[in-house]
């Protein structure tokens, strides 16, 4: 499999999984959503509010353009649901614009970038940040699941190898 195929598949299964959590969420009433039930970020709403600040800190480190629209990782961009799910789904599609753009040269090529916390100046193949970039989405996805378990709602199967049309090989 070529890294391109797989940062594919990858923004594929990032936007499945985030409009099938969207969904769930909408089946609780806000301030359940918002309840505090002890995860980093405090509820699922923080969480995914995380997720998608992480998202377009990476962006902006992918792209050159810095997001600076926030002091601290936790920090909610959007209060309302509407606007988040909105937003994220805007995310969501720069995403699959970016990663659509790459070639095997850029995804091996060196990524410069200043880190958030303790900021330093860092430096990487882009395959590296890629793959933390796609691996913290799934990671806080899986705090959403089990907060949504515990709070009454069922988010099904999150599988990779679910993913609708997965490719069979590269």
């Amino acid at each position: 499999m070529h890294a391109k195929t797989f940062f594919t598949t990858m923004a594929r299964y990032n936007l499945w999984m985030n409009e099938r959590i969207f969904d769930c969420c909408e089946q609780l009433p806000a301030a359940e959503r918002r309840r505090d039930r002890g995860a980093f970020f405090k509820s699922i709403h923080g969480t995914l509010n995380h997720i998608l600040l992480g998202d377009r800190l990476w962006l902006g480190r992918f792209s050159g353009e810095p997001f600076t629209g926030f002091s601290q990782l936790g920090e909610e961009l959007y209060t309302d649901f509407v606007e988040l799910r909105s937003e994220r789904a805007g995310t969501d599609a720069e995403i699959l614009d970016f990663v659509d753009g790459l070639d095997e040269d850029r995804i091996a090529g060196e990524l410069r970038y200043t880190t958030f916390v303790n900021p330093a100046a860092r430096a990487a193949p882009l395959w590296q940040p890629l793959m933390h970039f796609f691996n913290h989405q799934t990671h806080h996805r899986g705090q959403v699941t089990t907060l949504l378990f515990q709070a009454g709602v069922d988010p099904g199967v999150t599988d990779l190898i679910y993913l609708p049309d997965m490719p069979a090989s590269a």
